[in-house]
């Protein structure tokens, strides 16, 4: 972690609010004297992990120490932390350096070509902060006109938490909008020395209080195909079936392609005609 204190503190948040989301029963220690604090104690898991409570608590106090890989494999398992959380741990410490990147990402014609072929299976690509890069028509037509938005806000996390539209349209916009922020912090982790992260993150900082509440909650969560549900005045609430593909170019860029039953399908060609 040498010359990283900030990923320093962050990792060090992260231990601390991952400890205290834990109870003895949870990792089969007996309950102990009355708890003055919730969650497990330092040494507690320390011991769990095999290491000494000085060194754990140096890593919780955000302390420049780059602790092996070993010691972070030990202590996910001590803090039961998933598969995602776990690899965010390791990014933390051991992230790749990061990459000399264009400031304006670009696509190569064939991928906006395809999105459009894709109508009326709504499709959309997203860069590494989540700009949104491209669209199709069908996908204009259920979130938002993209292009029509001023450049800065064409990006999908602001949509998401500052834009009230975007609580209209996701149906469950909580849930939705907590797994987008867990997919922004993991990737932020990959791209330490990026820019774009820290300045799209104080935007959204100071504009969301959602925002503001969740990140210090270091969740979070993987790329991931599965189901969202959307809300349309002339379609009403549809279920659509998501997968994303990375591209070959650049796996920072997602294509995310839908689609919905057949009746669906046909009413949402409806909208383009």
């Amino acid at each position: 972690m040498t010359g990283s204190s900030g990923r320093a503190r962050e990792l060090g948040d992260l231990l601390r609010s991952r400890r205290a989301r834990l109870q003895p029963s949870d990792v089969g220690l007996p309950p102990g004297a009355r708890r003055r604090t919730r969650g497990l104690r330092r040494e507690e898991v320390a011991q769990l992990a095999a290491i000494s409570p000085t060194y754990y608590t140096v890593l919780e106090q955000g302390r420049d120490v780059r602790p092996s890989r070993q010691v972070l494999d030990a202590l996910a398992a001590a803090l039961r932390l998933d598969g995602a959380e776990r690899a965010h741990l390791h990014e933390l410490v051991h992230g790749a350096a990061p990459a000399q990147t264009p400031v304006v990402e670009t696509l190569p014609p064939a991928v906006p070509a395809l999105l459009d072929r894709l109508d009326p299976c709504p499709s959309y690509v997203t860069g590494r902060c989540w700009d949104v890069l491209a669209a199709n028509r069908a996908a204009r037509a259920l979130w938002t006109d993209w292009p029509a938005r001023p450049a800065r806000e064409r990006n999908l996390l602001w949509w998401m938490f500052t834009d009230p539209e975007a609580r209209e349209v996701m149906v469950d916009w909580p849930a939705e909008a907590s797994a987008l922020l867990g997919r922004f912090r993991s990737a932020s982790a990959r791209h330490p020395g990026d820019p774009r992260f820290s300045e799209l993150l104080e935007r959204l900082l100071a504009a969301s209080p959602e925002v503001r509440e969740w990140w210090p909650q270091h969740v979070v969560t993987p790329l991931s195909s599965g189901t969202k549900r959307l809300r349309h005045p002339a379609l009403g609430e549809i279920e659509l079936q998501h997968v994303v593909l990375q591209l070959a170019d650049d796996p920072e860029q997602k294509l995310v392609t839908f689609t919905a039953a057949d009746q669906d399908q046909d009413r949402i060609a409806g909208l383009l005609e």
